[in-house]
């Protein structure tokens, strides 16, 4: 497919600007709401930018808290889409958090790894990457346990608007080509900036895309 189908946008622009509530954070396995609806969930290392791209996609300024503290999400939460419900976004813990206890990244990862393994209803995750860095050893982390779980994945590049076009481009490329090693990994990237708005309405569209796939 040349690009996006104009129908497809939007609806999804549609969806996205209508209902969109926080249901619940889940600190395990145990806590996780039913199965009733598509998951697409967002990775990404911590101060990537998730929680400010989570707002830009759903144009609100408050759904995800934004922190300049890495690590301050411990939890897997969750954000219904649509009435009736259409999907559910999950915001999964900032990961890289080289200051975290030990045993906090322990959890970490058996929390994560639990539910992208064990989540039938999980549609497709979303992997952040800072513009400004590429893609870095603790990204490769977690494209690997993506990759072993058999969950495919997008990766998206944040913070385009901080960087030079010219970086941007040579970026991309470096991603892609980072992409084409993973097995469950999307080839081709989104570039995106919560503040300047830039591939916001592309991304609302893959998600909705995975969430009906």
């Amino acid at each position: 497919m040349d690009g996006p189908d104009p129908e497809l946008t939007e609806r999804a622009r549609k969806l996205f600007a209508g209902p969109v509530e926080f249901l619940k954070s889940a600190p395990g396995l145990e806590f996780l709401p039913g199965a009733d609806a598509p998951e697409v969930a967002f990775a990404g290392r911590s101060n990537v930018g998730k929680s400010s791209l989570l707002n830009a996609i759903t144009g609100r300024n408050k759904l995800a808290r934004t922190s300049n503290t890495p690590g301050r999400t411990q939890e897997l939460n969750f954000f219904d889409v649509g009435s009736p419900l259409v999907m559910r976004l999950v915001d999964m813990p900032g990961y890289g958090f080289a200051e975290a206890p030990r045993d906090m990244v322990k959890r970490w990862r058996f929390l994560v790894n639990d539910y992208l393994r064990g989540r039938q209803v999980l549609k497709r995750a979303v992997v952040l990457v800072d513009s400004r860095h590429g893609v870095k050893p603790v990204d490769l982390e977690i494209m690997a346990m993506l990759d072993a779980a058999a969950v495919g994945y997008r990766l998206v590049l944040t913070k385009a608007d901080k960087i030079k076009a010219s970086e941007l481009a040579a970026v991309r490329i470096a991603v892609e080509a980072e992409a084409r090693k993973h097995p469950a990994a999307f080839p081709r990237l989104i570039a995106t900036s919560s503040e300047k708005g830039l591939g916001i309405a592309e991304l609302r569209t893959a998600l909705l895309e995975d969430a009906l796939s």
